[in-house]
């Protein structure tokens, strides 16, 4: 299967719109190559930089990535755009185009780039699809280890955990702002993904770019708990003892669970 960008800024990131960078929808000038100072490349990429990064530090081929874009076709016309979203695009790497990804590797948080694609990095063909190049702008906002990849500390919580009485086991990854949470029978939006204690990824919402939407006295019990203590934008880590998991339910993974969970929102 072709890689296909799936262009619909769905998922919810701790980032607000007032924070963000403006993304244009005007066509730039350039839109019929790329200028003399575009710093060309093998593959038939080429780049030039609108503003410089905040670090050094650049996403890994298989990151999670949360950017601001703009895509034009050769003629002109906006193929797709962040500027009108309430919330900017997050996706794992390997679910963007082949130049966008390239770029991306190039880039550090903050960076923003227009980016020349040619058909092979962008569509390639793909039925339905636009034929030819494509010219993308974009900010790199944020990035961080993909959500497919087994923690290193799938054993037993790690030392800066926080163990629970009821033990359950929660470590902070990334914390969110305000003071909301969630009560017992509130209808929470995340994203997360689920491993065995041996590896094994049995569940991820990253997969479908879908967010899960459930309430939370009707999930195991180490989320019931767990998610309560959390605020919108925490993403955390728990170690779900199967006491609180599935308890031997046949079908079902058993023993202890790890979930890396990112609470987007939530309703009472």
């Amino acid at each position: 299967m072709r890689p296909c960008l799936c262009l619909i800024p769905m998922l919810l990131s701790p980032l607000v719109a007032a924070d963000r960078f403006p993304v244009p929808t005007l066509a730039p000038a350039d839109l019929a190559g790329p200028p003399a100072q575009a710093e060309p490349f093998p593959s038939g990429l080429s780049s030039v930089t609108l503003k410089p990064g905040v670090d050094t530090a650049h996403p890994a081929a298989d990151a999670l990535v949360t950017i601001d874009f703009t895509v034009w076709l050769e003629d002109g016309k906006v193929m797709d755009t962040t500027a009108h979203a309430d919330k900017p695009f997050t996706r794992p790497m390997d679910r963007l185009l082949p130049g966008m990804r390239e770029a991306l590797r190039l880039m550090t948080q903050g960076e923003r780039r227009r980016v020349w694609l040619p058909a092979a990095l962008a569509f390639n063909g793909a039925p339905n699809r636009p034929s030819g190049g494509l010219i993308v702008e974009m900010e790199l906002l944020a990035f961080e280890p993909s959500p497919f990849v087994a923690p290193p500390d799938l054993a037993g919580p790690a030392d800066d955990a926080t163990l629970f009485p009821s033990g359950l086991a929660m470590r902070m990854l990334k914390a969110g702002k305000g003071t909301r949470k969630p009560g017992e029978r509130s209808t929470v939006f995340v994203h997360y993904s689920g491993w065995t204690s041996d590896g094994r990824l049995f569940e991820s919402t990253w997969k479908t770019a879908q967010t899960a939407q459930f309430r939370l006295d009707q999930v195991i019990r180490g989320w019931t708990e767990g998610i309560q203590r959390m605020v919108p934008g925490d993403k955390a880590r728990f170690w779900v003892p199967q006491k609180m998991a599935y308890r031997g339910e046949a079908g079902k993974p058993a023993g202890m669970l790890v979930f890396d969970i990112e609470l987007l929102d939530f309703v009472q």
